[in-house]
């Protein structure tokens, strides 16, 4: 197969005139398509490899905590509809009960989505953002079910769980991180009320990434960097991003891009009213106020976001000043490349030939993959 009239995004560089050429995976770039290649017509547009969503909670009216596997792989589907070609459902801090049940739905849908043939977007596994996090940097988490570090009460799920959020500054909290690193997780430090000297405790044990930067973590002062200070100054850290102009502003994107560089994870954070109307919900147990881009508690707490990942790229070209090559590495490369994903996030001869067409002006075309197309505009 070969997709040909694109900018094609190949290890950071665009490059033109030249046919992508794939089967299930990437084959490399070639002046023609070869005789009897199916060939797909980008009209112009840019073509990249498909968006990798490490931290989205719901859309169009679906939440990863309250649906069952056979919700997820819908979910899946939806968001082929914005490029997105993986993702990680997030299971958040519920009951211990129901908690247990989300990793296993998790884990029986993502064996469903990498199945050949499936029509959606592949599940890499599930991001447990709690139980152990900060009471005082709850969010739109529930504080009635954080719970303190406990190694032995998550060990259980850690084989559907490919990334964890941890305040490191918890009693028995970088111990925690020591043992989930070595069971393959990779652990992110965020609701967290941490100090430098916590969260660079936390980094030392193997926390490598930052759950959306800025966002339900101290402010940065100049006599107390607290853990925004130690995220976005090791070079170790990847730190995710909600690029919508209303979670950071915009000056902040353009400075963290400029701190992380390739380690900067573009994340759309939305919960399940993305995609809908205005109004009131409700969200575990929450009531939530949705107003354009704005999600909030009754108490003016933000809760997630409606950003969908596309948007993502164009808030940090357009908003933060990225280049095209920079946004789109930063919701492709970069992720995979922060929870280990090796097979994912270029168009790299051998890696899987999971592709997103765009516009030029980055509206989503046509979605593929495993090579094959899973949605067309």
């Amino acid at each position: 197969k070969a997709i040909v009239n694109g900018q094609t995004l190949v290890d950071g560089q665009f490059r033109t005139g030249q046919a992508l050429l794939f089967t299930d995976h990437i084959v490399g770039l070639a002046d023609t398509p070869p005789e009897g290649a199916q060939v797909f017509d980008a009209r112009g547009g840019v073509v990249s490899a498909g968006l990798i969503d490490v931290h989205i909670h719901g859309f169009g009216g679906r939440e990863a905590g309250d649906v069952d596997a056979a919700g997820l792989l819908e979910m899946s589907r939806a968001l082929v509809r914005h490029g997105v070609t993986a993702w990680l459902p997030p299971v958040s801090c519920l009951p211990f009960g129901p908690h247990a049940e989300g990793f296993a739905g998790v884990g029986a849908a993502q064996t469903a989505s990498l199945a050949a043939g499936f029509d959606g977007a592949r599940i890499l596994g599930a991001h447990a953002e709690g139980p152990f996090l900060s009471t005082q940097k709850s969010g739109a988490q529930n504080p009635d079910y954080i719970l303190p570090p406990d190694f032995a009460a998550i060990e259980p799920m850690l084989p559907h769980i490919r990334l964890m959020t941890v305040a490191p500054e918890g009693e028995g909290a970088t111990e925690l991180i020591r043992r989930l690193v070595a069971a393959g997780v990779t652990v992110s430090i965020g609701h967290t009320s941490a100090n430098y000297e916590q969260a660079l405790a936390g980094i030392e044990a193997g926390a490598s990434h930052a759950t959306h930067t800025f966002n339900a973590m101290p402010s940065l002062l100049h006599r107390q960097p607290g853990a925004l200070g130690a995220l976005l100054n090791d070079p170790r850290v990847f730190c995710e991003l909600i690029a919508d102009g209303f979670h950071v502003h915009p000056s902040l994107i353009a400075l963290a891009a400029a701190l992380k560089g390739d380690r900067l994870v573009l994340v759309s954070d939305s919960i399940r009213f993305s995609g809908l109307a205005d109004g009131t919900y409700s969200i575990g147990g929450q009531t939530v106020t949705v107003s354009g881009i704005e999600c909030r508690l009754p108490d003016g707490t933000i809760a997630g976001s409606t950003l969908t990942m596309e948007r993502a790229v164009r808030g940090a070209h357009t908003m933060g000043g990225l280049s095209l090559e920079a946004a789109l590495a930063a919701a492709t490369k970069a992720p995979a490349a922060s929870i280990g994903e090796a097979t994912r996030g270029d168009l790299t001869p051998g890696m899987a030939a999971d592709i997103a067409v765009f516009t030029a002006d980055m509206q989503p075309m046509m979605t593929l993959v495993g090579g094959s197309p899973v949605w067309r505009a």
